[in-house]
């Protein structure tokens, strides 16, 4: 006998019709985007784009790009962390054209293209990806910044291409038609990397960079947090060079991305105590030591709620449990457990919630 009533294991999924197709109202509303009206609240009925979006039954309400993610599962609690629906929660997409956001989601998609690549990924995986990497061969071409950052993606992405294109078997994960797609679309994002030039500023505009006076170009300097820029500003420019190669430049630069037992530590036994201190091979002995920390290398990370399980941004925030029940962090408190908010997210600890 058929079964024809709703089924009571599962309230269903509320869907929408966008511009990419099909996607679930659950998934939309974590942007900033108006919530679906009453009426598309019952799992049996299908949400029309226009209702959505010119609902005037509701007001308009904004939910923060988050997505609640499994970290281990028990037997009380199976999960599985969808790539894709991640990605759409926590709005990369749109993160691209956020400045604060930009290097961490180019080094996100650096990993994901270096791994094993995009034809390892499902198909929808793969069209959010090539969807990420034209939003940001779009916006460098557009902003005229981060040139370096695009072509090394494009080299990457036709690597792949070629590698595809000499298997004797095996195609990439989903269909042909889907695979020819892609590489339409690569073929876009490497014609965008070439033809790509940086503009000169008209000739009018006052003052120019080399006419500022040397301790505004010293400031300049000491706001670079990445080594490598500064080896390449010192490179630009004799006043730059100069700059660059004094103490205080690397002592603040050490002091930044390190603490100071690490940095005792390192003159202590690296380094004799007669011995003037050489403040830019203290940096480069303590970042073969300890690394560079990821949360210093970008402007804003990913971070994981320890109380909900939830990746957020910082700068946006996300509806906390612990925001929704005041007794909560009473609770543990009196419990005795101390737990961190917030942690932060690096690219590669981000990918390893997933199964890639």
């Amino acid at each position: 006998m058929p079964f024809i009533s709703k089924d009571w294991r599962s309230p269903g999924e509320a869907w929408v019709k966008t511009e990419d197709g099909w996607e679930k109202l659950k998934v939309l509303e974590c942007g900033k985007r108006k919530r679906c009206s009453s009426e598309c609240s019952n799992s049996s009925e299908i949400c029309d784009s226009e209702n959505w979006t010119s609902s005037t039954d509701l007001a308009e309400t904004e939910v923060p790009p988050h997505c609640h993610i499994t970290i281990r599962c028990t037997r009380e609690i199976a999960g599985f962390n969808g790539l894709g629906e991640a990605v759409k929660r926590l709005d990369f997409r749109s993160s691209v054209r956020d400045r604060r956001r930009f290097q961490y989601i180019c080094a996100l998609l650096r990993l994901l293209v270096a791994g094993k690549g995009i034809a390892s990924l499902p198909g929808s995986a793969q069209r959010l990806l090539l969807q990420m990497l034209e939003e940001v061969a779009s916006h460098v071409c557009e902003q005229q910044q981060n040139i370096n950052i695009l072509r090394g993606l494009a080299m990457q992405l036709q690597k792949i291409v070629r590698q595809e294109n000499q298997k004797c078997w095996g195609k990439p994960l989903g269909s042909q038609s889907l695979w020819n797609g892609h590489v339409q679309t690569i073929k876009r994002i490497q014609d965008m990397a070439s033809h790509v030039t940086i503009n000169e500023p008209d000739p009018e505009v006052r003052p120019k960079l080399h006419e500022l006076p040397e301790e505004c170009i010293r400031e300049i300097i000491l706001r670079i947090s990445d080594y490598h820029d500064l080896e390449s500003s010192s490179a630009a420019w004799s006043l730059m060079a100069a700059i660059v190669s004094e103490q205080r430049v690397w002592r603040e630069l050490t002091q930044f991305h390190f603490t100071q037992e690490q940095i005792n530590l390192i003159i202590v036994t690296k380094f004799s105590t007669d011995e003037r201190k050489d403040w830019q091979k203290i940096f480069h002995e303590l970042r073969r030591k300890y690394g560079i920390r990821d949360d210093h290398q970008y402007s804003e990370v990913l971070v994981l709620c320890r109380f909900c399980c939830c990746l957020f941004w910082p700068s946006a925030g996300h509806p906390c449990i612990a925001d929704q029940s005041p007794d909560f962090r009473a609770r543990l408190k009196d419990a005795g457990t101390e737990i961190e908010d917030a942690q932060p997210v690096p690219p590669a600890q981000f990918l390893k919630y997933f199964s890639l």
